[in-house]
């Protein structure tokens, strides 16, 4: 149930998410009868410019994290943010059709998590270490 409350979302932090089941059905030459992806095509064409996948069929989400300072070597994967940032949607999902202050409490306490990151991002392009690995 918690992943279905995704099933429209298109964009989670200005990452396009990939709902593996739309992949199906819009190249349906890259997949064999037996339902199998032709993952060559995957990794070489979908991979390299998406960062979050979704398969409604085994509840999964999945995310490619960013692998080095993002102005060294481009954006290549999610920050923890898309993370954070996510878990938040599936539980704003939950908290539609079953409301509790318990989800309401969960959801303060990501949006904090997400300010105190911002903060963070927001020191570092100050002190001109932003997408460095330096302190």
């Amino acid at each position: 149930m918690a992943i279905e409350t995704l099933r429209n979302v298109k964009d989670i932090g200005g990452h396009q998410v990939i709902h593996m089941d739309d992949l199906r059905v819009n190249h349906p030459e890259k997949f064999n009868a037996s339902g199998a992806m032709d993952y060559q095509w995957f990794e070489s064409e979908i991979r390299p410019h998406h960062h979050i996948y979704i398969r409604h069929d085994k509840s999964s989400l999945t995310f490619t994290l960013q692998n080095g300072p993002v102005k060294e070597n481009g954006v290549n994967g999610c920050q923890v943010d898309e993370i954070i940032m996510a878990a938040m949607l599936i539980i704003e999902g939950l908290d539609e059709r079953f409301p509790c202050k318990e989800n309401k409490a969960a959801i303060s306490d990501l949006q904090q998590a997400l300010y105190w990151l911002n903060k963070r991002r927001e020191d570092r392009q100050t002190r001109g270490v932003e997408g460095k690995n330096e302190a």
